[in-house]
């Protein structure tokens, strides 16, 4: 009755933490801002402000790259910040803590993940993959011999798996996320405005005006950053076709990997997704017409979970609390 549990969406754009009996109680960024003698001064939304605007002896970054740890020290650090943070430093019990992987994480990336977490203060450590624990958070009821089809599309990875009795059936992952399409949209910008933008001014126009699919009645965007000619501040109007036509290489690696996964599917499960549909979550979920983009693309019904953001959290607390139902779907623990 003592023990806490909490699950963590550990992603590349943002960490979002469940708590066991009161839901969502973090939602900030993965962004943590070091001095140069390796101090914290900021994480969250606090160091996501920093980014691209530090001075020499401050560095702001994301230290999860791609769904994994690229920085295992800065992401420990980062963990027991939000930790400490839900249920303060000085604690007489350690919490257990529930943890989202992407599909396809290798043995010693799980095990960076595991060691992270006991390090920044958990007692017993576990780990789900993304997919499963997103269909749990949209509520798909994936204990039933029927196939269920879920695409996770989040900041660093787009995770596609078919699932059925408790398991993953067919799965891929590609590195592609939002943080690609932001990528995409800013060297677009550079090529055709000879302008420089920022990470968060990429992101800014993908949220605004960005589409997955070309528009008849365009919305456009005032953008500000650095002319590369005449290395001064310059201000243009960016429209939707032209974010739809930056991002089509990175949505077409989400597309491929979408159908190969089809492809693999038995048939009897594939008649259940036709039935049922596909199931969209995460960040990218929120593109304006991702779902059309994936119809189109599969002939099958796609429609957006509710709070796609928050589908991974929930589906990973849930798991946590409810241990014993969905032990098949844990990866590994500690």
């Amino acid at each position: 009755m003592f023990t806490k549990r909490i699950g963590i969406d550990l992603g590349t754009a943002n960490v979002i933490v469940y708590v066991s009996g009161k839901g969502i109680a973090i939602n900030e960024p993965s962004v943590v801002a070091i001095s140069d003698d390796n101090k914290i001064l900021a994480v969250g939304k606090e160091a996501k402000e920093m980014l691209g605007k530090t001075p020499g002896n401050i560095t702001a970054s994301r230290p999860m790259r791609d769904g994994v740890i690229a920085d295992y020290v800065v992401t420990e650090a980062m963990l027991r910040y939000f930790i400490n943070k839900v249920y303060g430093s000085f604690r007489l019990f350690r919490p257990e803590v529930m943890i989202c992987v992407p599909t396809g994480v290798t043995s010693t990336e799980r095990r960076a993940v595991l060691d992270a977490a006991i390090q920044a203060g958990a007692r017993a450590a576990y780990l789900i993959e993304e997919p499963l624990a997103a269909a749990i958070g949209a509520g798909i009821p994936i204990a039933q011999p029927s196939g269920s089809m879920i695409i996770d599309m989040g900041g660093g990875t787009t995770g596609v798996a078919v699932i059925s009795l408790g398991g993953v059936v067919v799965s891929k992952s590609v590195r592609v996320g939002g943080n690609k399409l932001d990528e995409a949209i800013s060297n677009y910008v550079r090529r055709k405005y000879n302008l420089m933008i920022g990470e968060q001014t990429a992101e800014e126009i993908k949220i605004q005006v960005g589409s997955a699919m070309e528009m008849e009645q365009e919305d456009q965007m005032e953008v500000r950053g650095r002319d590369l000619l005449a290395g001064l501040p310059r201000t243009i109007y960016v429209k939707t076709n032209e974010v739809f036509e930056a991002i089509q290489q990175p949505l077409t690696q989400v597309i491929n990997t979408i159908r190969a996964v089809l492809e693999q599917t038995p048939p009897e499960l594939s008649s259940d997704i036709v039935d049922k549909g596909i199931v969209l979550s995460g960040g990218g979920a929120l593109l304006r017409n991702m779902d059309q983009l994936i119809m189109d693309s599969t002939q099958v019904s796609c429609y957006v979970a509710e709070d796609p953001l928050l589908c991974v959290a929930k589906g990973t607390g849930a798991a946590l609390e409810h241990l014993d139902a969905y032990k098949k779907a844990v990866l590994g623990r500690r």
